[in-house]
């Protein structure tokens, strides 16, 4: 039986780790500009917790909104009340820089895609077309 180079083991450890560290690099870069776009400090997007009150303020939920995002705690049901709550929100942001409901399921099918287009689009963040 052969053994595994520690080299080529090495190697692809690397590349891992630089492919994960180029996707981190491009989801806080999108959420940067789009809670700057929201009127929100970019930073805020590395904070966690902050974060999700930020994005909460976007979207124009309370404050105590934030609480329903930490009921996954709750076995089964609480990650299906956070899958719910999380479609909601996004698409209630989707709504607010101007898109519409099948652009907030782009949003969740299809992120990678959906998000930039978002941030770096030409749609402005309104909150008063929630009403």
């Amino acid at each position: 039986m052969d053994t595994l180079d520690p080299n080529l083991l090495v190697g692809m450890i690397s590349a891992y780790l630089g492919l994960v560290a180029v996707i981190v690099l491009f989801s806080v870069v999108v959420g940067w500009k789009v809670f700057t776009k929201a009127g929100q400090p970019g930073w805020a997007v590395l904070i966690p917790i902050y974060n999700l009150y930020v994005y909460t303020q976007i979207v124009k939920r309370p404050g105590w909104w934030i609480l329903l995002y930490f009921a996954s705690v709750i076995p089964v049901v609480g990650s299906l009340a956070v899958l719910v709550v999380s479609i909601m929100d996004t698409i209630r942001l989707a709504k607010v820089f101007g898109k519409g409901t099948g652009f907030g399921v782009g949003m969740i099918l299809l992120g990678v895609i959906f998000y930039p287009i978002l941030a770096f689009g030409d749609s402005n963040y309104d909150e008063s077309r929630l009403a």
